[in-house]
């Protein structure tokens, strides 16, 4: 073997090696003893109660002990009480102080691990699962109420009275561990336009952590905005922040400061500055998410499929080519996600035959989002069996199992702290083979399909809208292909969504156990589907959101994916018409004299509210709509021979679309107690655009999206609900139709029919009876995909409602001439 080539853009981190390079001695069974329980009121032990003096005592301890104990010594001490002192020497002194001083620690109330000091207090060092470690910390962790075993050898050290002074429980003093500050004390913090959280949940933040939320931005600290409002040119609030001297500030400055615990300078964060080049080089989960989108929605998809050769191995454009062999190609991603120890981390591994038949070992190893500090390395193998070997060998160490079996027949365990394989499938990447920029308007010029469907079918298989999905929802690393994953892996994470569902479900821990069972799945998902912003699952609504809506978002792109195929060559064959032949649909444009065409619009706007984000509201403008007749769905004449049929609003991501019209709708992934989910496996329609709407916005920068008109036949018994039912799996068994009751409703006296059998709800928004419903609007459930006949594709605009630009004229200071 020859090294051919090798890059390193940086060092691994202290953290990771730290991880990585630890080594868990068997720890003796420690005796049955009293513990102190954390949290117990025992302020003094011993009867002492000032801060301070103990603090100054145990500084001078530290450094009697530090200049008569070796580290071999401390090592001794740390084994004789059965702690793990196999750490790092600068590790070892903090560690066999605190139990001298203090007493000895006792084990996580979450998993039983062992709890370590570190800097801000004590983080458990064990596992919860598999998939995570234990994320249990404190600032008072329960202690041992027994003598600390003193090894012999210290007995001839001139600090073994100091020792001895504290080896009785009760001589000990409690450790004080002050709380960090909170970030926002004293600030007033206003909040504009659509930022990656909503305004209540930054309103929940910023006051948990000291602050108070400005509604005005007229003494405020700061107002906190989506850098795309610069690019736009602003809110009237970002104008009004700009002319009193108020900073405008990017979102991130929210999440680091509360996650660093200190009010950094506001400077930094200036959304001025988001283009300035010393910007550059942040990993992305250290960025707002709106200058992530910047970044990545521009980026090179860097493994395409299961064929694909990384972009940066430099061997794609020299005739690359992933090396196949007994009906094994040799390509795999593998991710890990463990908040407990910091890791976000993927790697990729290929061989690659390239450069007449030589033959290469590409590995690539990196954090999520953070690309170009990855360390890659390029090697030349002789022997093709040899290089099988070393893959072989690197996939093992990486996740614990072997290649061939998780290759031929997907068997594998993931083992704790080790990487899991995505099992990437064999085809092109919509972010990949998708049209580019560059290619749409010439795309639709040479399409025979007319001009609006063909219009339709270029935003369709462009890959611009599934950029944009990916990137919102955080799933948009360039070094992933989640867009082109096999079946089995994406009902592998369907199916650890449900599980973890139903056990949420019946769960009755609290507090920190409750934490670490949400930190578990946390850590199983963003393995399984990695992200470039991991954040902690806390309650139902993100699981709905970024857990349950985000999965059925990524399994329609895969979907679209495999439809699309590789587009990326000539655009002259017409891509498009062939592209429309394999949806088996028929769209065609509805010209606005038509009465159909009338009568949606008359629907839109009757049941039509804006959608608010921040201080801004948005209307909606028809630009289009298309009449569809999908082959997946039942026609009207089936549709006809049941009962109870209604034409109702269904809200989709456009990046959904193709797989809507290509198979239908599916029901919904699991049961949960927010709306669109708290019907259980549903397909849920409104009779509210309003409610549509909110799924098709996509952002203020990208203002198009779609609404889907659909007939739903709810069948001969409708249950009514005005809060989640109890039981969904019966309502699913029985495939009784269902009604969410919302705290608005449409006036049932404008309700007409159409078609002289299908009911149309339209109606101005009126207050419901149902204030204290979790719905906004009524939702309609059903469960049989059969029922559910989508009929019309709305192409909309969302705009700006009541707002006014000034123009400015820009003053140009005239230079003296010379």
């Amino acid at each position: 073997m020859k090294v051919h080539e090798k890059r390193s853009h940086s060092h691994a981190s202290d953290e990771e090696k730290k991880v990585t390079t630890r080594k868990h001695k068997a720890e003796a069974a420690p005796k049955k003893s009293k513990i102190t329980n954390e949290g117990e009121d025992n302020d003094n032990v011993n009867g002492r109660s000032n801060v301070a003096d103990v603090a100054a005592e145990f500084e001078k301890f530290c450094r009697e002990t530090r200049e008569h104990l070796s580290i071999k010594q401390m090592r001794e001490i740390l084994e004789a009480n059965a702690r793990d002192a196999s750490i790092a020497d600068e590790a070892v002194v903090p560690r066999c102080q605190d139990i001298l001083f203090y007493g000895p620690v006792g084990d996580c109330p979450v998993c039983g691990g062992t709890l370590e000091f570190s800097g801000d207090g004590y983080h458990c060092q064990g596992a919860y699962s598999e998939w995570s470690s234990c994320v249990y910390s404190t600032r008072s962790p329960p202690r041992r109420e027994e003598p600390i075993n003193i090894p012999e050898s210290i007995g001839k050290t001139p600090v073994y009275d100091l020792i001895e002074k504290h080896r009785d429980p009760k001589s000990r003093p409690k450790r004080e561990i002050a709380a960090a500050d909170k970030p926002f004390v004293g600030m007033m913090i206003a909040l504009s336009g659509r930022l990656s959280r909503t305004h209540q949940y930054w309103k929940k933040k910023i006051e948990k952590n000291g602050g108070k939320v400005a509604n005005s931005v007229i003494g405020a600290t700061c107002l906190v905005v989506s850098p795309s409002e610069r690019d736009r040119g602003g809110s009237s609030k970002v104008a009004e922040a700009v002319e009193r001297g108020i900073p405008v500030v990017r979102e991130a400055w929210l999440t680091d400061r509360i996650e660093e615990k200190q009010a950094e300078t506001l400077d930094a964060y200036d959304i001025a500055s988001d283009i300035a080049v010393e910007g550059k080089g942040l990993a992305l989960d250290q960025q707002d998410s709106s200058v992530v989108a910047l970044e990545t929605l521009t980026a090179e998809l860097k493994v395409f499929g299961k064929r694909g050769v990384h972009i940066d191995s430099k061997l794609l454009n020299e005739g690359g080519k992933i090396l196949e062999k007994d009906g094994i190609l040799y390509n795999c991603a593998l991710t890990v996600c463990d908040q407990g120890r910091n890791l976000n981390d993927f790697c990729i591994m290929q061989l690659i035959v390239a450069r007449e038949n030589h033959l290469y070992l590409y590995y690539r190893k990196g954090k999520i989002g953070d690309s170009p500090r990855a360390d890659d390395k390029l090697e030349e193998w002789e022997n093709v069996n040899d290089a099988i070997r070393e893959f072989a060998k690197l996939f093992e160490e990486l996740t614990g199992d072997q290649f061939e079996p998780w290759e031929r027949e997907k068997k594998i365990h993931k083992k704790n702290m080790k990487f899991f394989p995505i099992d990437i499938d064999d085809g092109v990447e919509v972010r990949y083979g998708g049209l580019g920029l560059r290619q749409l308007g010439v795309a639709a010029a040479h399409s025979k399909l007319d001009p609006k469907v063909a219009n339709l079918m270029k935003v369709l298989c462009s890959q611009e809208i599934y950029r944009y999905a990916l990137v919102e929802m955080g799933y948009d690393s360039p070094e992933i292909p989640i867009g082109m994953v096999t079946d089995l892996h994406l009902r592998r994470c369907e199916e650890t969504l449900k599980e973890f569902v139903e056990k949420l479900k019946s769960s009755t821990v609290t507090g920190n156990k409750a934490d670490a069972f949400w930190a578990d799945f946390t850590q199983r998902w963003f393995t399984l589907i990695p992200t470039t912003r991991p954040f902690p699952f806390k309650d139902y609504e993100e699981l709905a959101d970024q857990g349950a809506s985000s999965y059925e978002a990524i399994r329609d792109i895969n979907t679209a994916s495999r439809l699309i195929g590789d587009m990326s060559g000539s655009t002259l064959d017409d891509p498009l018409f062939e592209r429309y032949v394999k949806l088996n649909c028929s769209v065609s444009p509805l010209e606005k004299e038509e009465d159909d065409y009338k009568m949606i619009v008359k629907y839109l706007d009757k049941t039509y509210d804006p959608v608010r984000i921040g201080d801004i509201s948005y209307g909606v403008l028809v630009e289009n709509i298309f009449a569809v007749e999908a082959s997946a769905c039942p026609s009207l004449d089936d549709i006809k021979k049941l009962p109870n049929k209604v034409l109702l609003w269904c809200g989709t991501r456009s990046s959904n679309l193709l797989r809507h019209l290509q198979m239908g709708f599916l029901p919904s992934t699991c049961s949960l107690p927010v709306p669109g989910y708290m019907f259980g496996r549903a397909i849920v329609c409104s009779d509210a655009a309003a409610e549509a709407a909110r799924y098709g916005f996509t952002a203020v920068d990208r203002p198009e999206g779609f609404l889907v008109l659909a007939v739903a036949a709810l069948g001969e018994e409708i249950q009514e609900f005005s809060s989640p039912p109890e039981d969904t799996i019966s309502l699913e068994e029985k495939g009784i139709g269902a009604k969410g009751l919302g705290k608005k409703k449409t006036d049932e006296s404008e309700h007409f029919v159409w078609k002289d059998y299908i009911k149309v709800p339209c109606g101005k928004l009126i207050p419901s009876e149902h204030k204290e419903s979790p719905l906004e609007y009524n939702e309609y459930a059903v469960y049989d995909p059969q029922q559910v006949s989508i009929r019309f594709l709305v192409a909309v605009k969302y705009e700006e409602q009541d707002v006014e630009y000034e123009a400015v004229e820009l003053e140009i200071e005239q230079q003296p001439e010379g």
